[in-house]
């Protein structure tokens, strides 16, 4: 069935990121099963007005200004005119919306449901309930989904976190996990030195991140193995931290920090590694662990989050979220790749292959449109009794 479908969310190219990639990849799929997508985001630089990207997908790049963290300020009022001409003209039959940092999403779902479309959301992180910006999230998150026809959480801890925080029917949730593109991320064994074992590290420099974490089993790591190197990806506010560790101990040639990398460079750093390592402390679904995995590392992570449920036991290496436990299991992975345990990695890459592909994200997708396609408009009464 060919429908019209608007996503929706501040996140998308230019900015890099795993919504950016969820956005994209399935609006592709989409198109490729005969439907018209169109993405509605904020303009980044003098990125402005409508412009077209792979296989006719059209993007509207909103004039409005970012308050902060490539969010814009949620007015829901002052952009009703401009929202809604974009769903007529264009003829949209679903709205759906990416993000609950995303303030355009928040507008999209109440603009939508005010005019009588259908509207999808996806949450693709894990929320507090404490501190004061959970509890802002959360509030505006409960009004935005109240009217919501289906949800969509990409781990099954993430649709927990999503029903408590946001006291969302959990009848009204589904869980569709991200993927990854694995030809893309395809093994490349000649960029590997076999001088040393390269632990490979992409992620924003954040504190969510676990990068306090990271610096000090970077630290242990080097102090322990004169022939084990790190070369870290991504920046952020915390990036003082590595840089601070590198000068003090002087390990200006075995900690190297690459900075913020393009989408097409990652798989290119990923491969010079024999072992990924990701430190976060709160996590939905880790795209990152998926690429790697998928190019062949050996992947040692926290066990936080929806992160258990990404990769089987046989390919990731679970640790508690501190310095001993994943010193100990970065120290397992050294071994067992020096002692040949590790998997082929073109055989992971299949495995991968087999777990994950986006046109099975897609048609689960297209699952909950066909469902909330087939739902009775609610009444002025309905929309406010939730």
């Amino acid at each position: 069935m060919s429908r019209c479908i608007c996503m929706m969310s501040d996140f998308f190219y230019p900015n890099m990121g795993g919504v950016e990639e969820h956005i994209f990849n399935l609006s592709q799929c989409l198109i490729a099963n005969g439907n018209k997508v169109i993405v509605v985001t904020h303009s980044y630089g003098n990125r402005v007005g409508v412009r077209y990207m792979t296989n006719g997908l059209k993007v509207y790049y909103l004039s409005i200004k970012v308050l902060y963290n490539q969010c814009v300020l949620p007015t829901i009022m002052c952009n009703i005119p401009l929202i809604r001409y974009i769903f007529i003209r264009e003829s949209v039959d679903i709205v759906h919306c990416h993000s609950a940092f995303s303030a355009l999403a928040h507008e999209g779902l109440i603009i939508g449901n005010m005019m009588g479309l259908k509207t999808v959301f996806t949450d693709h992180s894990l929320f507090g309930f404490a501190d004061a910006s959970a509890v802002i999230t959360n509030k505006l998150l409960e009004i935005s989904l109240s009217g919501c026809n289906h949800c969509i959480c990409v781990s099954y801890t993430g649709k927990e976190n999503t029903v408590l925080r946001a006291r969302v029917n959990k009848e009204r949730v589904s869980v569709i996990p991200n993927s990854v593109d694995t030809y893309m991320f395809s093994p490349i064994p000649e960029l590997r030195s076999t001088d040393c074992i390269t632990v490979v590290i992409v992620s924003r420099l954040v504190y969510r991140k676990g990068v306090d974490l990271m610096a000090q089993v970077i630290s242990e790591i080097c102090d322990n193995y004169s022939d084990v190197n790190f070369l870290i990806g991504g920046d952020g506010p915390k990036r003082w931290l590595l840089e601070e560790i590198r000068e003090r101990k002087g390990l200006q040639h075995r900690i190297t920090l690459l900075g913020t990398l393009e989408h097409s460079q990652v798989k290119y750093v990923l491969n010079q590694g024999q072992i990924f390592l990701n430190t976060s402390l709160t996590e939905a679904y880790c795209m990152a662990i998926v690429e790697a995995a998928s190019c062949g590392l050996l992947v040692v992570s926290t066990k936080v989050g929806g992160i258990p449920e990404v990769l089987p036991e046989n390919l990731i290496y679970l640790t508690e979220p501190n310095v001993p436990e994943l010193t100990r299991g970065l120290e397992t992975a050294i071994q067992d790749y020096r002692d040949g345990k590790n998997i082929c990695p073109y055989k992971l890459n299949n495995t991968i292959r087999h777990l994950y592909n986006w046109e099975n994200v897609t048609a689960r997708t297209e699952i909950v449109y066909d469902h909330i396609s087939v739902e009775k408009m609610r009444t002025l009464k309905e929309k406010f009794s939730r």
